[in-house]
């Protein structure tokens, strides 16, 4: 049975500059165009740890939507839910500097239409015999009502990521019907309008479970960059799991890899500990590379005891 991703595709173009980037000059560097998108991204890298996820998704009906579909189909992911309509996709522009991290972007985010058709004329087939569900909780709020009644009409755990936190910060209420939602510090800042960037791990996982309580969120994964991620829920269990060191190339898609590891843990039998190991197993073979989602991992490697589905 799959784990069911429910986002968005994206086409990033990412600008790498040679030297220290000057704002308002002409910076030499390389500019390089991978396919990307947090569901996208999230489907792919469950896909690369040999398992067999489903994609509910749009592309557009070009070459490049195509092509998109042709390589999550070499990955093994099932696309027969992922439309090809006129603007199915986004865009997302970025800069980055020597060390990896963004220094301005912009995106322009796809019309949603076609996915609520998907789930309401297929929405049975779709999740009936999923393993679990991960959702961007900041698409449209009718798409995310319409998954959020699927997964409560056949008992599927949902997890949760994040595109546009300022958006997701508007559906508060639909994050207390979702297991578990995995975002950055920052994410978490925005939020619960607050600045956690100066907390240690210790200070934030205790700030986690107080704030989850008050709001009723069941629980949630806060990944902190290089100081590592905490997790937290409202039963008042928390934990820190370290960051693995490694030469950083560019960090877009390390968010969404570590959701990845967590949903695939949490889908699996492994404690929160555990699947936020995963998630940080993941996310550290991202951000060595320019693409956006991780290499090839067996179940095994990961702690993971899953038959691989050829």
């Amino acid at each position: 049975m799959p784990i069911v991703v429910v986002g968005n595709v994206f086409v990033d173009i990412k600008g790498f500059p040679d030297n220290k980037y000057i704002p308002a000059g002409r910076n030499a560097g390389s500019v390089e165009i991978v396919h990307g998108g947090v569901g996208r991204n999230v489907v792919e890298d469950i896909a690369n740890v040999e398992l067999r996820p489903r994609f509910v998704s749009m592309v557009d009906d070009t070459a490049e939507g195509a092509e998109v579909i042709r390589k999550l189909k070499n990955h093994k992911v099932d696309t027969r839910f992922v439309a090809s309509v006129p603007d199915g996709m986004g865009m997302w522009l970025a800069v980055f500097d020597t060390t990896g991290d963004i220094i301005s972007s912009i995106s322009k985010r796809p019309k949603m239409d076609a996915m609520l058709e998907l789930l309401e004329q297929h929405g049975d087939e779709i999740f009936a015999d999923a393993d679990s569900i991960i959702v961007e909780i900041d698409m449209d709020k009718e798409i995310i009502k319409k998954v959020l009644s699927f997964a409560q009409k056949y008992e599927k755990r949902v997890y949760a990521v994040v595109a546009n936190m300022s958006i997701a910060s508007l559906r508060r209420d639909f994050l207390q019907s979702i297991d578990c939602f995995v975002c950055n510090v920052q994410e978490a800042g925005i939020l619960f309008a607050a600045d956690f960037e100066d907390l240690t791990p210790e200070e934030l996982e205790q700030e986690m479970v107080e704030r989850l309580q008050n709001a009723r969120i069941p629980s949630m994964v806060v990944t902190m960059g290089s100081r590592g991620a905490i997790y937290a829920d409202a039963e008042g269990n928390c934990g820190f799991c370290p960051p693995n060191t490694v030469r950083v190339r560019d960090t877009t898609g390390a968010g969404d890899a570590f959701c990845a590891g967590v949903a695939i843990g949490l889908t699996y039998g492994k404690t929160m500990l555990e699947s936020c190991e995963i998630g940080a197993r993941l996310a550290s073979s991202v951000i060595t590379i320019s693409e956006n989602t991780c290499p090839r991992f067996l179940p095994q490697e990961l702690g993971l005891d899953v038959d691989v589905n050829e």
